[in-house]
């Protein structure tokens, strides 16, 4: 089984990310394997991350201040004089600028609206920033179409430390389903992020930090989109009551801003659960989104850049935790995927490779309930799963490599969210060691003994 070269990773100079994968050294070998008869992984070829610019600084930006008490007729430009909208702030910023945004509760001004429109671009060196002020946790909630959506060609954007809040409280799967063939309603349809290049393609987007839960859509949607960032973020309870198949994180129809074939869409470290669809999807009248993380129809776009999901936690959501479809070039690395599969009639298993090609899955722990399928490659062309953990819970295991284990993954606590490892588990010290990927979820150092760990946790 032939592991291909990854090529060289190209990121713009100013994409500062918490880490990047570059690479495979390999690990130990271990001695217990699903598949007796299956040849070794074949040594994987090295490369370096390119230097790591820092941002210029601009002499001419402005910080802008948003309070829950500001007034939009101030300047906007120091705490006292704060402006009381976020989209009172977009309206104004050009390259470089930050608005910083405090304490409060944060609306869409009308019934279909966002709560804020981004649509003013950065530059490479110059990026626009929206953040919480240092301290404040504002609360962006709404019940329109979006939380927050980065539109009309805006780029350079970066989206920071913010809680997103849909209308999920204010409504019940009843009334939701009254509501089936209704695609013109944003009180079941709601996204909470939103990044959509379909009127002018977006690019170079970073989503850190957030807190993005109980939108009736999607959770965080980039469309037609390149060199997205998606790091750090809780995404739950979203996908809920839309008629669209929404999913916890989505890419869909990934859009070239290059021709670079390296890393340039990221989804790192994010917990993401408990999104669901309740409502089917008006294409079909069935269930069958609600994932946690899907990349989808990427494809469709002659997607030639590759995608990296790794250290993520995706638990209890209705479709897979991780999914592919009709997309290529895609590693999944070191995640944690735990009892997914919620929504009943769906058996993707925890990560599914579905008319997808050119798929890695390695150093991933899956969990699935007791005879549901664990991994599944479904009509997908080179597909390499190795140095994967699998709990043996009945069923027969769709794809598996030469070094993958079955074995409980012994969680320290799963039922309350804690997938951190007990010091006896299989898991640790039984991964490979991916070059580059010094940390893990929570920015521990990834190699701490004689191998690198599966899933999302490095443990000392």
């Amino acid at each position: 089984m032939m592991i291909h070269g990854f090529g060289f990773l190209s990121l713009s100079g100013s994409l500062v990310l918490p880490w990047a994968l570059t690479g495979l050294v390999q690990g130990e070998r271990i001695t217990e394997s699903l598949v007796k008869d299956v040849p070794q992984s074949s040594t994987v070829q090295e490369m370096s991350l390119p230097s790591r610019k820092l941002i210029s600084a601009i002499p001419t930006a402005t910080r802008y201040y948003v309070s829950g008490t500001g007034n939009d007729r101030n300047s906007g430009l120091t705490t006292s004089s704060a402006f009381r909208t976020i989209q009172r702030a977009a309206d104004l910023t050009n390259p470089g600028d930050t608005v910083l945004i405090m304490n409060g509760i944060y609306s869409n001004a009308n019934a279909s609206g966002s709560v804020v429109d981004i649509k003013r671009s950065g530059r490479a060196n110059a990026w626009i920033t929206y953040k919480a002020y240092p301290g404040d946790r504002p609360k962006l909630k709404h019940n329109g179409w979006h939380g927050i959506q980065i539109y009309k060609r805006a780029s350079y954007i970066e989206v920071n430390g913010l809680e997103v809040e849909g209308n999920n409280r204010n409504m019940t799967r009843d009334r939701a389903l009254r509501q089936k063939y209704n695609q013109s309603n944003p009180l079941t349809n709601g996204n909470c992020i939103t990044i959509d290049g379909r009127n002018g393609h977006t690019h170079h987007i970073r989503i850190l930090n957030n807190k993005v839960h109980d939108c009736g859509g999607a959770g965080i949607s980039a469309i037609q989109s390149d060199y997205v960032t998606v790091d750090n973020n809780e995404v739950f309870n979203n996908a809920w009551y839309s008629v669209f198949g929404a999913s916890g994180i989505s890419l869909l129809s990934t859009w070239n801003y290059d021709n670079s074939q390296n890393y340039k869409m990221f989804i790192t470290a994010n917990k993401v659960y408990n999104n669901q669809m309740l409502v089917p999807w008006i294409e079909n009248g069935k269930y069958q989104d609600g994932n946690g993380i899907i990349v989808d129809r990427s494809r469709n776009n002659g997607y030639r850049g590759r995608t990296l999901i790794a250290n993520n936690i995706s638990y209890k959501n209705g479709g897979s935790g991780i999914h592919t479809y009709e997309s290529d070039h895609v590693d999944i690395v070191n995640n944690t995927v735990y009892l997914n599969n919620q929504t009943a009639g769906i058996d993707y298993g925890q990560i599914m490779s579905n008319h997808s090609g050119d798929i890695k899955v390695f150093n991933n722990i899956l969990y699935s309930a007791p005879n549901r399928p664990i991994s599944v490659n479904n009509k997908s062309s080179n597909v390499t799963f190795d140095y994967n953990l699998y709990n043996n819970n009945g069923s027969d295991v769709n794809a598996v490599g030469p070094n993958d284990i079955m074995a409980n993954p012994l969680f320290i606590d799963a039922s309350s969210g804690d997938f951190r490892l007990n010091r006896k588990s299989r898991a640790i010290n039984n991964g490979f060691r991916w070059k580059s990927l010094t940390t893990d979820v929570l920015g521990n150092p990834r190699m701490s003994g004689s191998a690198c760990d599966m899933g999302a946790y490095e443990m000392r």
